[in-house]
């Protein structure tokens, strides 16, 4: 017999439908990332300066955010820090190699590249002992054909060293979506992505310092700073959204459903950077919207087990007395 009750169901549903909207709106802003950060390489501003000054100014204005009007939010037990810690260093390797990437490839090429995470993504969940439903299979099955179509776009000589660049930041990047998964199983959504973020920004910062000490920094034009300012907003923005998406359903969910920033990108890219389409890119991106909505319909809830091989990150128990409660 069912011990849910209909107000645990209704509870259910209206978690689940805030974390399928945190996703698409976090697909939507993160899709500009590309864009902006291409626009801020090509007024002149060096790749490392633009990661950079869009992790930190990002993560400034959401510590200011949270100590204005939600102190108790910036608690956070050894155990999470750590794994925040270490997703932040991951995702901030991941970001280095973004830019780095950017710096050499098309934006919309590059964002294609990098939006075959979910594949990393499934890798990473199962070896933490979280293998995925059936439906997400059929989803994975139709996002790699579509991936595929939007990658016959590229056109002319290949940049091969910006692709291996990007698909490293797509691997990173799918990396820290299970670690944080496992801290969001008992902590809010902005306190993962504050400590997250700080910790992305000491990485990013150590590479810009090692890499530009003793060199001259060319001054970039206005309008790069005007793609920084952009950069950090929907940074902000997406990674907030991001991480309220993985705690209501899941690292792999949030990843599929993450594809539909490809759609943003290449319409951004299109509009802003003069980038064309192809009959071929629609249709890959008609599969992209299929995989969307089946997401309205994968309900497959987070689950961090006990034997996983991030296991550690998740603590033995939460006393009383925490400024917020879990879950």
């Amino acid at each position: 017999m069912s011990t849910t009750t209909p107000q645990h169901d209704l509870h259910r549903q209206g978690k689940h439908g805030q974390g399928l909207g945190a996703a698409l709106a976090s697909a939507l802003f993160m899709g500009m990332t590309p864009v902006f950060g291409k626009q801020a390489i090509v007024f002149g501003m060096h790749p490392l300066t633009v990661v950079a000054l869009r992790t930190i100014l990002a993560a400034l204005l959401l510590a200011l955010s949270l100590l204005l009007f939600k102190r108790s939010y910036l608690y956070i037990y050894p155990a999470g820090l750590l794994g925040c810690a270490l997703a932040g260093g991951v995702n901030g390797l991941g970001s280095l190699l973004f830019y780095s990437a950017l710096g050499r490839i098309d934006a919309s090429l590059g964002q294609l590249l990098y939006s075959i995470y979910p594949l990393f993504v499934a890798g990473w969940l199962w070896l933490d002992g979280q293998p995925p439903s059936h439906l997400t299979l059929v989803r994975l099955m139709v996002a790699v054909p579509a991936v595929y179509l939007l990658l016959q776009t590229a056109s002319g000589q290949v940049d091969w060293v910006g692709i291996f660049l990007m698909l490293g930041a797509s691997a990173l990047y799918a990396l820290h979506l299970p670690i944080n998964q496992r801290v969001l199983y008992d902590m809010p959504a902005p306190t993962v992505t504050l400590y997250t973020l700080l910790s992305m920004s000491i990485v990013v910062l150590s590479a810009y310092l090692f890499t530009s000490f003793g060199k001259v920094i060319p001054q970039p034009q206005p309008q790069a700073w005007e793609a920084v300012i952009g950069l950090t907003l929907v940074t902000f923005i997406s990674r907030l959204t991001l991480f309220l998406g993985v705690k209501h359903l899941g690292g792999m969910q949030t990843a599929l459903i993450g594809l539909g920033e490809l759609l943003v990108t290449v319409v951004g890219a299109h509009l802003l950077l003069q980038e064309r389409l192809t009959t071929l890119q629609w249709v890959g991106a008609v599969l992209l919207m299929v995989n969307i909505l089946l997401a309205s319909i994968d309900r497959t809830p987070p689950r961090p087990t006990s034997h996983g091989w991030l296991r550690w990150i998740s603590p033995p128990s939460l006393p009383p007395d925490f400024p917020w409660q879990p879950r």
